[in-house]
């Protein structure tokens, strides 16, 4: 169990585990999980991790989309954003890149989750390991870790 699902359980989220065989040779993660749990890919979430101003956060966006690393930056009141570097994510959030989760990170990070997840009434994420997804309402998501909705990709 990680502390993705321990969170969910906690806080007694309505929510439902999907587990895949993962494979090495996948190029994409969230895609490879939409083609093995035969789910749109509209409907996988990636999360990524971006750094600012010294200081980083975590961005939810479609597996199919590309992060706007402008909006990003915008949205979060700052100049401009890059990637972090993968090592800094691994060691802030307890994640592997791959099954990096928004959920039970080391250390809360100021959350971003695209807006066209709120067209849905369930999305994936990732369940903090790489062929484990969590499907919950966007909704619980956002209150989860105090996100904000906004325009990413």
């Amino acid at each position: 169990m990680t502390p993705a699902v321990k969170l969910l359980e906690q806080n007694k989220t309505p929510h439902f585990i999907h587990h895949y065989q993962h494979s090495d040779s996948a190029k994409s993660y969230g895609l490879e999980a939409a083609e093995k749990m035969s789910v749109s890919a509209n409907r996988i979430f990636k999360t990524l991790v971006i750094e600012y101003d010294d200081k980083l956060a975590v961005c939810i966006v479609p597996v199919e989309q590309q992060l706007s690393l402008k909006l990003a930056a915008k949205a979060l009141k700052a100049k401009k954003a890059q990637m972090a570097v993968a090592q800094k994510v691994e060691k802030t959030t307890g994640y592997v890149l791959g099954g990096v989760s928004p959920l039970g990170q080391k250390k809360q990070l100021p959350t971003l989750i695209d807006t066209t997840a709120s067209s849905f009434d369930t999305i994936f994420i990732s369940g903090g390991k790489r062929g484990l997804e969590i499907e919950l309402a966007p909704d619980a998501l956002l209150k989860l870790t105090n996100a904000e909705f906004c325009t990413l990709s």
